[in-house]
Order: C-alpha cells, then structure tokens, then sequence
C-alpha cells in the first residue's frame, strides 16, 4: 500500500495487540488513532464519534489540538465530516479546504493541513462515526488506502460497540429503560389482528473475531461458506412448501440469483486479503451494501436490501455456527415475529401453524417477503420505526394489520380492546361467510355486482372465498415486478391462462402494464425514471405506447390465452381519446396477426379504459362511443383532481373522498356513461370501505371492485340499503359548500339502519 508502512495486514494485527490491552476504551481510541497515523504516515488521524443530538463529536486525535478532543462538534451533513457521515461514503481530497463543503473548526487547529481521506465508521449499516487522516502536502491518497482505512473502521465499529464511549440504542431514539407499553404507527402490509407474543428473528450476527491469523485459511472457510449456502437455497427451492408457491416461486429464483452473484464473492474475498477474518469480510461487505442502498433513490434497490441482507446473515451463521434463525427454536404457539427485514426464505423457514403475525422495521408493501407473507395469511406490518430497539423476546403484542397500529406491552384495557375486536372480527366473518352466495341487491331491489382487484395467481382463491361475481382489475404488473427479468410470452400466456381459469364463468378484467412512478422494474432503465413528479410523468400506457413491442406481446399473449372464451382487457392512464384509439389498433393487430396464422381467438372480446386522469372526464361524449366499458381508478383520480400526493402524509387526508367535488365530479362521469349506455366500474380504495362504497351507489354505480377482505363488509352493507332513497338524499349533497359530506351520510345510514 503506497505511503504506508506494512500494508494492512500489518496495521491490523498492531490492531489486535491494541485491543486486547488492559485498558479503557477511551484510552484503547486514543492509542489506536496513534498507530494509524504511524501506519499510514499520516500527520493527523481523528475519530468522531456520533451523539443522540445527531452530531459528530471529536473522541480522539493524533495531530489536532488535544483540547478540541470532546469539544468541537459537527452536524450530520456540516463540514467534510459531517458530510462523510451524511452520505456513508469515503471523501478523498488533496485540497479538503478547497472544497465548498469544508468547515473551519479554530480549535482545531486544522488549517495547516491540506489533503484529507475519511470514512465513514458503519455498524449494522448504521453510521455511528467518521475516522479521518490528514496531511500538510496536497497529497492523493490511493485507493489501496481508502480500502485499509474503510477496513480499521470496521474494526473500530466493534470498538466503539464494546466500549462505553457512546450509547448505540440512543443513536436509533430508544432508551435503555424502555419498559413501559408503546405504540408504534407502522404501515399495513397484510390485514388482519394478532395478539400474541414477540420472537425476535435471529439478529445479525456480531463478528468478534475480526482480524485473520492466516488469510489463506480465510478464503477457504469463505469459499466453502458460500459453496454450503447455495446449496441449501437449492434445497429450499426443491421442497414441497415452495413447489406449490406458484408465481413466489420466481421470487425465490430471483433471491438464488443473488446468491450466484460473483461480485458478491469477489468484494468478501477482497477484503479477506486485507487482513480480516472470513466473517468481518461478510460483514464489512454488508455494511457497505446496506449504507449504499438505504440511501439509493430506487425503491426496488432498496427493496432489494432485504435479499442482500438475508444472504449475509445466512453466510454469517454458516461461518460462526450460530442457527440460522428463531425458526429452528421452540416457538409459542401465538408467534409474532419481529425483524429488521427479512427475505422470502427466511419467513418460509418458521412453522406457519404457530406464526401469528409478523412486524417489520424496515419493508415495503411490494417487497419479495410482504408478497408471500400476504400469499400464506400473515398478517404483515412495516416500516415500524426502531422496534427492535424498543422489545424482547418474550414481551406481549398486538399487532392491527388493517390500521397498521402495533403495541408493545398493552395495557390491559388495550388488550381487552383487541380481544374483544377480534372476537368481533371472527363473529363478523361468520356473518360474512353466510351471505357469501346471497345475490348483492339492495333492499330496494337494486343489483349491486362486487368484483375484487388481484394481481398473481395466488390471489385468485379470493374470489371464490369471498363470494364475489368476478375480478374487476387483475394488476397485470405484479407478474413483471416480482420476475428477475421481462416476462416471456410463454410466461403471460401461462399466468393469463390460469386466472382464466380459476375464474371460470366469472368476467375478469384484465388491465394492462402499468409502470413507472412508484412501480419500477428491475430489469428497465433505471435513468428514465428519474423524474420530478413520478406520477405524472412515463408510467403506464405511455410507456406502451412508446414502447410498442411491450405492449404488443402483452396483448398477444392475453388474446392467446383467451382463446375461444371470453376477455375483458382495458388500458391505464389514458389521458385523451387519441391515445386509446392507439392502444386499440393494437389490439386489432394482434387479432388479424393470430387469424392470418390459423391460431384461435377469444369468443367474446370487450375493450375498455381506466378512467384516471381528469382531462379524459371531459372527453367523455367522444370516448364512450368507442369503448365497451370504463373503470374509475379511484385513487389516482383523486390524487389528480386535488393535486395531491397521496404518499405525501401532510396532504392525502387533507381532502376527503367523500366532498362535494368528488362526489359531484363522479356524478358527471355515472351520469355520462348512463347515456352512453357504456357500463362504468369503479376500483380503488373507496370502494373497498362501506360508508364509501355507499355514496357510490348512491352516485349510480352498479359495479365496483375491492380488495377481498371487503367483500363481506360491503355486500352486508349494500343488503341493508335503500338505494332509491339515498341517490334522491345524495342529490341535496353536491352543491354544499362543505369540505366534507361524511357526516351527513352517516347520519342517513344510521337513520335507514344501513350497516357500515
């Protein structure tokens, strides 16, 4: 290594002399910034250190004024250290005081020193210091030298871990006396309630032994590590659980992908021959992956944390002989698991007659694990902010997948709430299962047709269990999201096939591709998503349309797939008639295409549009005489019409669905499509909650499609309602000047006896 005396190796094993002294740890910091500046011939080495206030405070230097030593502090961001902690990313300069970033510090005594190289100090991907070495000369460190300091910040991360220098559960806001009951508000990923008992899924494994004795021996203890790994997720793949998993089986292909990385072997075997052990190898790779990706722009790179995460700690227990997970424990029968992530196979490793529920810190709704957990029953939480930090094993906890509310320690009234909710639940669901083949008339005699949304093939038990007439939107994207490359033709034909035939007589409306915003591929060009307002920007049937051949074998394959029976197909985001007439000739293509081949096609052909953006609402008289039926997606709709992000937590609630405009403005599309004779559907989260789906039968709608869970709810509703009388009530509604017309509704449902 150039410029510095003895290479890594070397430093390191000075290193594990430092450390095994009898001292304390401010004094271990204080002699081991010492042996990096003689190591590195560097004039000044210096640790920060991070405090709860989010700032990095000086710990120890060699070469600044040992005055400043606890007493200059930085931001997160501020300076050139502030800035290494706020990105996790090394800074090398020749010029530090150059740059626009730079931060005097007088106390310091720092201005005589040119070139700077940090790191940033990473624990569990979490950033808790800086350390930095700086030179008079304007000098350009190697990357052989940002590699050995990155390597002694690791090392360092256990010393700061094991030491009592900083209080590591206060960087992530908890406190060590956190006994008392909480509440976490966290996402819902899966519906429904669970009480029961927390088991922590096995934590990251913490390396002790960081530092090789002999590097060979190292390598091979990796290579066989990964060898073994790879192997039991073959295994995995093969058994009898998995061969039944249907589309989570691609899931799972995906995750042996990574596993087969060669990269992923390569950066471990790299920092092997630095000097590190086999498992301070993992770890230091899965600290850098994980700082790289926690802060990655692309929500399907950070989803794929999970997956690199998963593998790790697997390739950390094949090292260390720790079990694999709490899985292979003695479990309560009233399991609720609790993880920072986790991968798809990790969940499929717990026995699913015991598991209750599972919690999760970090996740998202459309990561690999929420997808089989909602395909196997669990109800599912996420992005439950420091959980792992706030319970043991052991401790009582409620988990409310349907408001995604978790508590920790109820209280006994909490408690007795719940249970009492879940009895209610259960009675409910009772009442629901005898009305599930009851036709959905209002009391009025008014047929009311309820479909549910799905989107893989393993949802498709739902619509014979809940008792609906159909599939009112199949997410055809689901398939090309959880795939680790573009759908074949073979592969749609097969999926389309299935759901054609799980349904049976039932109609299914298939809607095409719809992509981009906050659906990315994996496989796509990434930089053409990079856009200042995601949705409203290339997603969905603008992307057909640019993208022809996407398009075109999308619909080849549903016409395929149809062949000789019914399909209802429609297109997404369509914000002019032009741009429907466009798709349409498409789908005339690929019918011609198939007759001039002599292939069958489908019996019954229906070509409809979601209704979604607000400029096609005032195309309506022009539209309707073109297509057999319209869908209102509901919640992009909204978003449009009040130029609101519905992601946005200050802005989605500020405007209720159920205002004059909104209901006025669906008025206008029920009334048009009445004229047209054009049949109108809407899908979306409104129509899945009964006070909602109410207003929209009193708005005219006769079909609407919901999630599956609400089937039971809304149809009891719908039984209980006087439809005439309600769109007559409804018609004194549109004009008001109120925000919000919820009250109003409720109180005529309570005044009909409606049950919502």
């Amino acid at each position: 290594m150039a410029g510095a005396v003895g290479g890594p190796r070397v430093l390191l094993r000075k290193l594990r002399e430092v450390m095994a002294e009898q001292v304390t740890a401010q004094q271990r910091l204080d002699m081991i910034v010492v042996l990096i500046a003689s190591n590195m011939v560097a004039e000044v080495c210096s640790v920060y250190l991070m405090r709860p206030t989010n700032e990095l405070e000086l710990f120890a230097t060699e070469g600044l004024k040992p005055t400043a030593v606890h007493k200059t502090r930085l931001r997160v961001g501020e300076g050139l250290i502030g800035d290494i902690a706020s990105h996790a990313r090394p800074l090398n300069l020749a010029d530090a005081q150059s740059h626009p970033g730079f931060a005097y510090r007088p106390e310091t005594g720092e201005e005589v020193y040119k070139s700077l190289m940090g790191v940033p100090v990473l624990r569990s991907g979490r950033v808790v210091g800086v350390l930095a070495v700086q030179n008079r000369t304007k000098r350009n460190y190697t990357e052989e030298e940002v590699e050995a300091l990155q390597t002694v910040a690791m090392v360092l991360a256990e010393v700061v871990a094991a030491g009592d220098l900083i209080n590591l559960n206060e960087l992530d806001g908890a406190t060590q006396t956190q006994r008392r009951p909480l509440h976490i508000a966290a996402s819902p990923f899966a519906e429904g309630i669970a009480l029961g008992h927390a088991v922590m899924h096995e934590p990251r494994v913490h390396v002790t032994r960081l530092i090789a004795e002999d590097v060979d021996v190292e390598l091979e203890r990796l290579e066989q590590s990964v060898y073994q790994l790879r192997g039991s997720i073959d295994d995995m793949l093969e058994t009898e659980d998995l061969s039944h998993a249907g589309d989570h089986r691609e899931v799972l292909q995906a995750y042996r992908m990574f596993a087969n990385d060669r990269g992923w072997l390569q950066r471990m075997s790299e920092a092997v021959r630095t000097g590190l052990t086999a498992e301070a190898a993992v770890e230091r790779v899965q600290n850098d992956t994980r700082a790289r990706l926690l802060r990655a722009a692309d929500p399907y790179l950070r989803d794929r944390l999970h997956d690199f995460d998963d593998l790790a700690n697997r390739l950390l227990r094949q090292l260390t002989g720790v079990k694999l997970s709490s899985a292979s424990g003695n479990l309560p029968n009233d399991t609720i698991l609790i993880a920072r992530n986790m991968g798809p196979a990790e969940l499929l490793d717990y026995d699913k007659v015991r598991l209750r529920a599972l919690v999760l810190e970090e996740g998202a709704a459309n990561a690999h694990v929420a997808i089989v957990a909602r395909a196997l029953g669990i109800v599912t939480v996420g992005r439950a902010d420091a959980i792992l930090d706030s319970i043991d094993t052991g401790d009582a906890i409620i988990v409310d997948g349907d408001a995604g509310d978790v508590y920790i320690r109820p209280t006994s009234d909490i408690i007795d709430a719940y249970s009492e909710k879940a009895r209610f639940r259960a009675r409910k669901q009772e009442q629901y299962q005898a009305i599930r083949h009851e036709p959905s008339v209002t009391s009025d005699g008014e047929p009311v047709a309820l479909y549910v949304n799905a989107g893989l093939q393993v949802d498709l038990r739902h619509l014979h269990e809940s008792g609906a007439e159909g599939i009112g939107l199949f997410r055809t994207e689901l398939q090309f999201m959880v795939a680790a490359k573009l759908p074949s033709l073979k592969d749609q034909i097969e999926l389309y096939t299935a759901v054609l035939d799980a349904a049976g007589d039932h109609p299914t409306v298939f809607r095409t591709l719809d992509v981009g915003g906050d659906k990315m591929l994996p496989y796509m060009d990434v930089a053409a998503f990079k856009e200042e307002n995601p949705a409203l920007g290339w997603r969905a049937i603008r992307i057909g349309l640019d993208r022809p051949a996407l398009l075109r074998h999308q619909l080849r394959a549903l016409l395929t797939a149809a062949a000789g029976r019914s399909l209802r197909v429609m297109f997404p985001m369509v914000a002019e008639v032009a741009e429907f007439k466009r798709a349409r000739a498409f789908v005339d293509k690929e019918l011609a295409r198939l007759k001039k081949f002599g292939h069958p096609v489908p019996a019954h052909l229906e070509i409809g549009t979601m209704l979604e953006v607000p400029s096609l609402v005032w195309q309506l008289d022009t539209l309707l005489p073109l297509v057999d039926f319209v869908s209102v997606g509901s919640n992009d709709l909204m978003q449009f019409l009040f130029a609101v992000d519905r992601g946005n937590s200050r802005v989605s609630n500020r405007y209720d669905l159920l205002s004059p405009a909104t209901l006025g403005f669906l008025r206008f599309i029920v009334t048009k499509c009445r004229a047209h004779n054009v049949p109108v559907t809407l899908c979306g989260e409104m129509s899945g909650r009964p006070l909602e789906a109410m207003a929209l039968v009193g708005l005219g709608f006769r079909r609407i499609s919901m999630s599956p869970a609400a089937i039971g709810p809304v149809k009891m509703m719908v039984r209980s309602l006087p439809a005439g009388l309600l769109e007559t009530f409804m018609e004194g509604l549109y004009g008001l000047p109120d925000a919000s017309v919820r009250e109003q509704l409720a109180d005529f449902a309570a005044d009909h006896g409606v049950v919502i």
